[in-house]
């Protein structure tokens, strides 16, 4: 949207939720070093400048592309219809469980911001409630399914959270007693990542006491652990899963209304030149399959970026330059003074590989207050070890007596 912000058009932003979330430090909410705020924007206070941007607040259930209508619920319980000239839709992902749906009550995503205050508070809780209950070792055992960059990422931030940022705030608790099991059914952690990359994050992860699980395939989950195809038991109470994602399914019904393509994973196949499904529609970030590119933040704000230039040139009666992807590499953090960075012909790890990544992922977080922020979130917890959302937001509730 800002992209056209100087331009004469009338751009309305049609969401579910009030704020722009930034996915990639998502885990750092879940693991109480960042506020929510930090890095989700409201929506309104980005725009706030620009004069020929509205803002919507509802949630799209389809779209007619012959009318040229999008179809919403409002939230007061009516259904709107708006009108387009042009559509760019950017739905994103959402978490696959392989066709086992019900092991979300066991093992809960974190793709929203919702989510992931929500296992903040589960991740809280556990130690909260380990320090009166009869097993403490129960509840301090912790298990991540998936070792991509979230996973890693994930593990590597709740062992911190565990013998570094707690130390001393739970005296009953003895940090050797925690567990934290990563697992994957795929043979390496990172698999995107060069061999001496991977090597480097799992022997950092073990240095960290995470125990890595690889060649793993979950076979079934529950509320005490989970059992892989080999029959190897993991007990954990709390289960965080990172495993797999799959398009939203908005991008099924885009496919549906304009005859377009989707993959295995439901993401719909753009044109590589200008992101476009038809003439007038496009589509961009973790929705599409524009030349395999991997569902990370990158590509997603660069097709952005692009499709703003592509509408500005249209209407100029121009034709832009192709699509062309910057590789920035691929990254992935694992404590506060290390990290991995796959840049090209360069891999960089330890103390400069956190450098990189953090440059990169503060360039891209919107707004210079939330850059600061962010910032001296992470300088504080380097140097002291203490995180700054260390709360539970859900009350203790007393059994209800009969």
């Amino acid at each position: 949207m800002r992209g056209l912000k100087r331009t004469d058009v009338e751009v309305t932003l049609i969401d579910r939720t009030n704020h722009h979330l930034f996915q990639p430090l998502l885990y750092q909410v879940a693991t109480a070093l960042l506020p929510a705020g930090d890095i989700a924007p409201a929506f309104r206070a980005i725009l706030r400048k620009q004069r020929n941007a509205r803002v919507l607040l509802g949630e799209v259930t389809g779209f007619d592309t012959v009318a040229k209508r999008v179809h919403a619920d409002l939230p007061d319980g009516r259904s709107a219809e708006v009108e387009y000239d042009t559509l760019v839709v950017a739905a994103g992902s959402r978490d696959s469980y392989f066709g086992h749906d019900e092991w979300a009550e066991s093992a809960p995503p974190m793709k929203t911001l919702e989510q992931a205050v929500g296992l903040r508070s589960r991740l809280l809780r556990a130690f909260e409630t380990a320090v009166a209950a009869q097993d403490p070792k129960q509840w301090l055992s912790f298990a991540v399914v998936g070792a991509g960059p979230t996973g890693v990422e994930l593990a590597g931030q709740l062992a911190d959270l565990a013998r570094r940022a707690l130390k001393g705030q739970f005296r009953e608790i003895d940090p050797r007693d925690v567990r934290i099991t990563l697992m994957d059914a795929v043979p390496h952690v990172l698999p995107p990542f060069s061999p001496p990359l991977r090597d480097h994050a799992r022997k950092k992860l073990e240095q960290l006491g995470v125990t890595v699980m690889t060649g793993a395939m979950v076979e079934s989950i529950d509320s005490e652990g989970l059992t892989t195809k080999d029959g190897d038991r993991v007990e954990a109470k709390t289960i965080i899963w990172a495993a797999g994602v799959q398009a939203s399914p908005l991008a099924r019904q885009l496919a549906e209304q304009t005859g377009a393509e989707t993959d295995r994973k439901g993401r719909i196949r753009v044109n590589p030149v200008d992101c476009s499904v038809t003439g007038d529609v496009f589509a961009i970030g973790d929705m599409v399959n524009l030349n395999d590119l991997p569902g990370i933040a990158e590509p997603a704000l660069q097709e952005g970026h692009h499709v703003a230039r592509v509408i500005k040139a249209r209407l100029q009666g121009q034709r832009a330059k192709p699509f062309k992807y910057l590789d920035l590499g691929t990254m992935a953090t694992i404590s506060p003074g290390d990290a991995v960075a796959d840049i090209k012909k360069l891999r960089l790890k330890g103390l400069i590989g956190k450098v990189a990544w953090a440059g990169v992922h503060i360039a891209f977080l919107v707004g210079w207050r939330n850059r600061i922020a962010v910032l001296t979130q992470w300088a504080w917890n380097l140097v002291t070890g203490r995180r700054a959302q260390p709360i539970i937001l859900e009350p203790v509730r007393a059994t209800e007596r009969k």
